[in-house]
């Protein structure tokens, strides 16, 4: 058995185990290892120690009840393992830097610490080939684009180290920029009908910040007042395609896992180089979506 093999037995005993007590010690015997290798091996791959990663797994799943009221925190707190409301509360303030009642009263799109699938980062699929990972599908493909197509939208400039899918947590700016764009999109001129959605992640302007612009598919590059303008280039692409259960864990889990495989190990892999933008290419962001695509445009 591959070491991360051992420790993705351990990632998934703690997700069914979540409510429970966990020891350190039960999880090193899973993965055969004695409870100083396995820490350190854990942190490794998982790039955090056993015991961050298990808070932030409970907080990510308390997150989730907190939307039906019905259910008191007290009661959500004690189901999730932590000890007390107040322990709770501290714990949860400190990933998302605000409180229970806070998030309740008014829900956010979070930036959870997701579950790894470390599949991902030891297995080389070819083209056209897809891969299947728990309830993940993946599949990679080449594209080229003869010329250019426009997108309208809007765009925000944030910190690089909060950047969804890295290893900070809180509250998804990205998905406020969605929010904002869909409540004006049907009175923006020159959306195309029944265009496909883009959103890109590119360097920022300011020292440390990335940029992000969401929009629809153009039907011309003619500007629309007060909105913004993105170009996707002509040229060749690789394109990964892939599908979640419900467009919730699409676009705030899968697309990171199928980024992170996409760049730290296939492109690695075939010695390919991209420019430096990374465009997420959708039918339409909403709830019905349950698949998506990364284009990545090749450097010659």
């Amino acid at each position: 058995m591959h070491a991360w093999e051992q420790i993705q037995i351990t990632v998934e005993y703690i997700e069914e185990h979540i409510s429970e007590e966990i020891k350190i010690s039960e999880l090193a015997k899973l993965a055969s290892l004695s409870p100083f290798y396995y820490q350190r091996l854990f942190n490794r791959l998982v790039k955090k120690t056993v015991n961050e990663y298990i808070k932030l797994r409970r907080t990510a799943r308390a997150s989730e009840d907190l939307h039906d009221k019905n259910n008191r925190i007290l009661d959500i707190a004690l189901s999730y393992g932590f000890k007390s409301h107040e322990t709770f509360t501290r714990a949860f303030k400190s990933t998302y830097g605000m409180t229970p009642e806070d998030y309740r009263n008014n829900p956010v799109i979070l930036n959870n610490f997701n579950k790894p699938q470390l599949l991902l980062n030891y297995t080389l699929i070819d083209e056209n080939m897809p891969l299947i990972a728990n309830e993940i599908v993946l599949e990679i493909r080449r594209e080229s684009l003869s010329s250019k197509q426009y997108f309208i939208g809007m765009t925000v400039e944030e910190p690089i180290n909060q950047i969804p899918g890295g290893d900070e947590t809180g509250v998804d700016g990205l998905a406020k920029l969605w929010d904002d764009f869909h409540s004006k999109l049907f009175d923006i001129p020159n959306i195309k009908e029944n265009g496909d959605e883009l959103g890109v992640a590119y360097m920022g302007i300011k020292e440390g910040y990335y940029r992000y612009f969401a929009g629809a598919q153009a039907m011309s590059k003619d500007m629309a007042e007060g909105y913004d303008l993105w170009e996707l280039p002509e040229g060749n692409y690789i394109v990964c395609m892939f599908e979640s259960e419900d467009f919730e864990h699409l676009v705030t889990d899968t697309i990171y896992k199928a980024q992170a495989y996409l760049f730290n190990t296939w492109l690695t892999s075939h010695n390919l180089s991209t420019f430096p933008f990374c465009a997420e290419r959708y039918k339409t962001h909403s709830p019905e979506t349950t698949s998506m695509e990364i284009w990545l445009k090749i450097k010659e």
